[in-house]
């Protein structure tokens, strides 16, 4: 027994201590040119699974591109080594003396680098095999004014593999446009594969702003061999211009706003019962189809409306932003007259005249008739007596006989039976138009029913209370716009049809007070709390309501 523990020490003394005694840093160029990838490793002589050094100090000097991690053991005579090695591929955009800093892992420390970062050549992308290049529709917006951002990809080798970045801005939104698209150009005689990407620009906030540009880094085949490649996109300087303060109403920046229209049947003269068609399209260029207005018609005594669905699409044509919304309205007369249509109007911001503009459809005015009426004559008198003559005669063949001829011809004019056909088949075509309006009133009217908004009741709140507690303004009012939606059933401008519909003072300043902080170039704050307890003042109301409706029903 003594013997086996004894040979038990022995071995354990034998086996080598495998904790970690060394950390390195290196990079596998040095001096690297602006915009050129490089390679950072850094290696421990252990095996290490649960820990792995902090990368996130680079980011302040270096674009940072994915960690990759590999571990080795080698036993050369019966000596065993083991090593773990990160690898991080980095990229500076400027020229200078850069640090790369200590790192840590497993209690040890690496030595500092010093990196030197040469300029770059401004011919270097000439007669490159890959290069990136950027282009903006506008270097100058308003706030919430949409541009597009476009990159292209050049490549004069086969492309293996690789990955091309998104653009960043502070204060603003960069939303890819569709998908990347594929074409080939002849630059300076070589032909090149391009790649295009275009991105949908919203700026939040007034202001002059940079817009970081893309980098790529990938793999090419040349000549059976596999090469790294890298590229930098320009950056592109952009001024924000803040919202005018003499400007009223609902922000809608553009270009160009139209309104245009289409009526079925097109006839100023209809019948009453007949349905019309009315289309309304507004067209924006240079913002989103969030942004546009919700289009409504005035209610007419006389004539009923049924509102359809509406539709909205956004496009880019030439490097601008169109979109586009289309709305439809049935209306059906329901009593002759003349009625008059009122103008429809949408206020919206000339971004190019530099004031405030209208797109207007006017006024139209439309005759409603109540159908074909018949004509019926009294029959005139065969018998033509004299004052001193009897009223009868008395009836003799030849009296028969005169008074035939009329009433055949009569009968040669419009026989019997075609005027019962005609007479049943206008009954049969009133039933049929009858049906029809019935038809189409119980299906917009369950239409109507089924896209009642949700009672306030039923919302929860809590990602208000979030956003609020973070002091995240632009999650803050994202959120609130969906409540908003929720509880009015507005798809569009449903904060102002939430303020209207409390009919508070207080709740309408206070998303005023937001909106300057989120739009307005100052540094004003808005309670957002004070919010979110008029909201719920609002929901403990229309509970109690409920409550009294369903008791007085019971």
């Amino acid at each position: 027994m003594v013997m086996r523990l004894f040979c038990c020490l022995l071995l354990l003394s034998a086996m080598p201590t495998w904790a970690a005694t060394k950390l390195e840093a290196s990079v596998d160029k040095n001096p690297v040119l602006a915009g050129e990838f490089f390679m950072l490793n850094i290696s421990v002589d252990d095996t290490i699974k649960s820990e792995q050094p902090d990368t996130s100090v680079l980011l302040k000097d270096f674009v940072v591109g994915p960690t990759s991690l590999s571990t080795r053991t080698n036993i050369i005579n019966g000596s065993i080594n083991k090593q773990t090695t990160w690898s991080i591929k980095l990229m500076t955009r400027n020229e200078g003396e850069y640090t790369i800093p200590a790192f840590s892992v497993a209690g040890l420390s690496s030595q500092p680098i010093k990196l030197k970062v040469a300029k770059r050549a401004a011919d270097a992308d000439k007669n490159n095999d890959i290069f990136l290049k950027t282009e903006l529709s506008n270097n100058s917006l308003f706030v919430q004014e949409a541009g597009v951002y476009t990159i292209k990809l050049y490549l004069a080798k086969e492309l293996l593999d690789g990955s091309l970045s998104t653009p960043s801005m502070e204060d603003a939104q960069l939303t890819q446009l569709g998908k990347q698209t594929e074409s080939y150009e002849l630059v300076d005689g070589k032909r090149y594969l391009v790649i295009t990407r275009e991105y949908l620009l919203q700026p939040q906030k007034s202001g002059v702003y940079t817009i970081t540009g893309p980098t790529f880094q990938g793999r090419v085949q040349q000549n059976y061999r596999q090469l790294e490649v890298s590229a930098l996109g320009d950056d592109q300087q952009l001024e924000i211009k803040p919202i005018p303060a003499d400007y009223k109403g609902a922000w809608l920046p553009s270009e160009l706003v139209n309104l245009d229209e289409q009526w079925q049947p097109e006839e100023n003269t209809v019948e009453v019962g007949t349905p019309i068609t009315r289309t309304i399209t507004l067209t924006a260029l240079g913002v989103t189809k969030e942004q546009l207005p919700e289009i409504n018609m005035n209610t007419i005594e006389g004539i009923r409306s049924y509102p359809d669905d509406v539709e909205t699409n956004n496009a880019v044509r030439n490097g601008r932003v169109v979109s586009q919304q289309t709305a439809s309205f049935a209306l059906l007369p329901q009593k002759a007259g003349t009625y008059t249509l009122p103008e429809i109007t949408v206020p919206w911001y000339n971004t190019k005249m530099q004031r405030i503009s209208y797109a207007t459809l006017p006024k139209r005015t439309i005759t409603v008739t109540g159908g074909a009426q018949a004509n019926t004559q009294p029959l005139a008198n065969t018998n033509s007596a004299g004052p001193n003559e009897p009223n009868l005669q008395p009836a003799t063949a030849d009296n028969l006989a005169a008074s035939t001829p009329p009433l055949q011809a009569a009968q040669d004019k419009t026989p019997l039976w075609l005027i019962i056909v005609a007479v049943l088949g206008y009954i049969l075509w009133i039933i049929t138009a009858i049906f029809y309006w019935l038809a189409r009133s119980t299906k917009n009217e369950q239409k109507i029913i089924s896209e009642a908004p949700k009672g306030p009741t039923t919302l929860s709140l809590n990602k208000l209370k979030q956003a609020a507690k973070a002091g995240n303004y632009n999650a803050f009012y994202s959120e609130l716009n969906n409540v908003a939606s929720l509880i009015t059933g507005k798809n569009v401008a449903a904060i102002d049809a939430l303020v209207a519909r409390i009919n508070k003072e207080e709740l309408a300043a206070l998303i005023n007070q937001l909106q300057a902080t989120l739009y307005a170039n100052g540094s004003t704050k808005s309670d957002l709390n004070a919010i979110i307890k008029l909201i719920e003042q609002y929901q403990a109301q229309s509970k109690t309501s409920q409550q009294a409706v369903l008791k007085d029903l019971y």
